[in-house]
């Protein structure tokens, strides 16, 4: 039987791909078979969410029809009004199910996980982000069914990457011609083979075979260095789940991506060489980006502007550095609401925030160290080894050599 998961193995693209093909050849021949394509999400949701996931399913439902609400009542309202009270109301009320579902775990004996579904944090960014631009007055009309395409994109719908409304909007409603069409399908094309390497090929060996390996001679050594568990098995766990979580993940983008353009709809980049970052900034500017960017549009920069215009901090150093630990503390606890997700956040607020010092420090003091490979090389080696520490923490395999 076909594992009905997004992108787990071969077949399931076969399925995916095969039943794909009318909505390409309406697309090869210059039309959008949006019913078609509407037939064809709705099944996938539905063996997706269906079967013994079926709470999943009625949970999803319940979830579009909620943010359906929100968004048209803040949509009606904001015609007429500006209050920031109601603003704040519907940002509260569209983060609420996703606060109740990453509280679950605190409350095992509770119900609350069952307010859950596979792809509700994405969800919910982009329903926000909605919220936030009718706010802003970018986006002055979204109708129901545009605005329920948005969310359940099939392609992206699981794990992203997270696209933007307006962006999706202007490639759902063009019909590319013959010639851009087959150049975006032979984009796809690459990216979907490039995915195989990465999650079926290298993401196996590193994950599947050679981290429950070195896990299991790393929790035997728990008591080396003074009951630590620091060893060398521990350093390599950091950097095997490191480039793992990678090859994995950026698989997994670059499916979603692929079939994307199969559809005529050019899904945003999720990673862009991330381990040759040149500093800590410079790798949230390429990985997870549509993530990062979203943050970043969303979280940082409305708390830097909120604090500017209450003018609660006057130094401006100050306000961006207060604004990357509340935009990282909630990337942790977005996580999950455990130390190490937390920590992770924090660490790499800390991070940034070091990095700020350093850069005006060079900007300061611009014949103290002369850019040349050999200097970019160290900042390369350090960005990437302070990246992969962090993993490490993100991982929570600290909290298995440690607490358990």
């Amino acid at each position: 039987m076909i594992n009905l998961q997004p992108y787990t193995n071969p077949a399931y693209f076969i399925l995916l791909i095969g039943t794909l093909l009318p909505a390409m050849i309406g697309l090869y021949f210059g039309k959008r078979l949006k019913v078609y394509e509407a037939i064809w999400t709705f099944s996938f949701l539905l063996i997706t969410f269906g079967g013994i996931k079926w709470h999943q399913g009625i949970a999803l439902a319940a979830y579009i029809i909620f943010q359906q609400l929100l968004v048209q009542i803040y949509k009606a309202y904001r015609k007429r009004h500006n209050s920031t009270a109601m603003f704040l109301s519907m940002i509260i009320l569209s983060i609420f199910p996703l606060v109740i579902v990453k509280l679950a775990p605190i409350f095992p004996s509770s119900q609350l996980s069952l307010f859950g579904f596979l792809g509700i944090s994405y969800l919910t960014f982009k329903t926000v982000q909605v919220l936030m631009e009718l706010r802003d007055g970018t986006i002055k009309e979204i109708r129901v069914r545009d605005f329920v395409r948005f969310l359940l994109f099939f392609p992206t719908v699981s794990s992203g990457p997270i696209d933007r409304f307006k962006r999706f909007q202007a490639d759902e409603q063009q019909v590319l011609s013959r010639d851009a069409y087959l150049v975006m399908v032979d984009r796809g094309v690459q990216y979907i083979f490039k995915g195989f390497v990465y999650k079926f090929i290298l993401g196996y060996f590193f994950g599947t075979w050679l981290l429950p390996r070195i896990a299991h001679v790393a929790l035997l050594e728990r008591h080396a260095f003074f009951g630590t568990g620091l060893s060398l098995h521990l350093v390599e766990y950091m950097y095997v789940y490191s480039m793992y979580l990678f090859f994995d993940f950026a698989g997994y983008s670059l499916f979603a991506i692929g079939i994307s353009y199969f559809l005529g709809i050019k899904t945003p980049e999720n990673f862009n060489a991330p381990f040759r970052s040149h500093n800590i900034k410079d790798f949230w500017n390429r990985w997870h980006m549509s993530l990062s960017f979203w943050f970043r549009d969303f979280v940082f920069m409305r708390v830097t502007f909120f604090i500017m215009k209450k003018r609660l901090i006057k130094n401006r150093i100050r306000v961006s550095q207060v604004a990357y630990l509340l935009n990282f503390l909630i990337m942790g606890f977005w996580h999950g609401v455990t130390w190490y997700y937390i920590v992770y956040g924090l660490f790499h607020a800390t991070a940034i925030i070091i990095n700020d010092y350093w850069l005006r420090y060079k900007k300061a003091h611009p014949n103290l160290i002369k850019h040349n490979m050999f200097t970019e090389g160290i900042a390369i080696f350090l960005t990437f080894n302070t990246v992969c520490f962090s993993f490490l923490i993100f991982s929570g395999f600290l909290n298995t050599l440690w607490f358990k």
